[in-house]
């Protein structure tokens, strides 16, 4: 692994955790109210357009920065969807 690629793999990692303690806290209470459903929307929709590009060119680290990014994503969206 390149010095870039490793670069940006510890970058992903880093932004895609950033956003893990709101899946977390959003698990244990059972409260998305604070989250705008069209913030979430459009976030995942800009993650899915990223994976695609890291798929297109065949980057490690966008892809998997983006893969996990979305399924946090989705994780928040089902619990908005189930408690609102």
């Amino acid at each position: 692994m390149d010095a870039v690629t490793a670069l940006g793999l510890i970058a992903g990692s880093l932004t895609t955790l950033s956003f893990a303690p709101q899946v977390i806290r959003a698990w244990r209470t059972r409260s998305t109210a604070d989250l705008s459903l069209a913030m979430l929307v459009v976030f995942l929709a800009g993650i899915l357009l990223w994976l695609v590009y890291g798929v297109v060119r065949e980057d490690l680290a966008i892809i998997a920065a983006n893969a996990i990014t979305a399924v946090l994503i989705g994780l928040l969206l089902t619990i908005k969807k189930k408690h609102g």
